[in-house]
């Protein structure tokens, strides 16, 4: 089974302390109004899409500070056991604390990268991934794992923004971000991008060639709606660590310059009543298969 809270594998505590998702995750927690607010009812289809309800034991990956986390612990009860996992320590203290401020005492944190769980044999009932799963470089090793950590017919559900054209807030971040800082312009697929899963068809190739079954993907949108764009800015400029890490080399006044040019360019989207700001995210649904034949295939994938 999996190890308690106070372990650090696969990572040791000081690979863990300071990791740079670390500074996100006080932006992502700060902001947790916002976030819960934008993505609602992505999360609410996400978590009805595992089937989890009273004594579900749930294992959320890339956790973050625990927004999704509480919402699985209300609906898993105190019958329920939930393990939040994230590369960042930092993260699951303010995940944990908010937790326990709620009354949830069942709920238990482990410092891992999504790509090296290492919780097979775990028999899960349901996994979920709210908005990590794209910043996987090799994001088949983590559903591999994932899926060993779930019992036979665990169920396993996922967001992640889909492609540029439905993402143009994070387009124009990224290309902006990356002329500012004198760097050539990703591709939109690069792995372990926002957007390196929105390929048409690669979530759904990806569950497939690990052995999942039942695999559903659909678009779902999920507008950011905010009194202004500075709102969205000052979010990015906190919790948006992939811009965030390329500014971060340049002077201040060079930072400055470039979230200026970022804020007139999606002033755009502002409306009579406030800024909305587009976005599309994928929403992919699998089950672990229980026959022998399709667990040895996903062993050999």
């Amino acid at each position: 089974m999996y190890q308690d809270s106070n372990s650090l594998s696969p990572l040791s505590a000081r690979e863990a302390t300071g990791h740079p998702w670390d500074e996100a995750a006080d932006g992502w927690s700060r902001h947790g109004a916002l976030v819960g607010e934008w993505l609602r009812e992505a999360t609410i289809a996400m978590l009805d899409a595992t089937r989890i309800g009273p004594g579900s034991r749930v294992l959320d990956i890339a956790a973050g500070a625990g927004d999704q986390t509480l919402d699985i612990a209300r609906r898993v009860g105190m019958s329920g056991n939930v393990l939040a996992t994230d590369i960042s320590a930092r993260g699951l203290a303010l995940a944990l604390a908010k937790l326990h401020a709620a009354g949830f005492d069942r709920v238990e944190t482990r410092v891992a990268d999504a790509q090296a769980l290492d919780l097979a044999g775990s028999g899960f009932d349901a996994a979920i991934c709210r908005l990590g799963l794209m910043f996987c470089r090799a994001p088949i090793d983590a559903l591999r794992g994932i899926r060993a950590s779930l019992k036979p017919a665990g169920r396993f559900s996922a967001l992640v923004f889909s492609g540029p054209q439905a993402n143009p807030c994070i387009a124009a971040l990224v290309s902006t971000a990356l002329r500012h800082a004198g760097l050539p312009q990703a591709l939109p697929g690069a792995p372990g991008t926002l957007l390196s899963l929105g390929h048409p068809g690669l979530l759904a190739q990806l569950l497939d060639a690990v052995g999942f079954v039942d695999i559903e993907v659909r678009t779902v949108s999920a507008p950011m709606r905010l009194p202004s764009c500075q709102t969205y800015i000052d979010f990015v400029r906190t919790a948006g660590l992939p811009i965030m890490a390329i500014l971060a080399p340049l002077s201040a006044a060079a930072q400055a310059s470039a979230w200026q040019d970022m804020a007139a360019q999606l002033d755009r989207f502002t409306t009579p009543t406030g800024w909305v700001g587009p976005n599309e995210l994928l929403l992919c649904s699998a089950t672990r298969p229980v026959s022998l034949n399709e667990t040895d295939h996903a062993a050999s994938a």
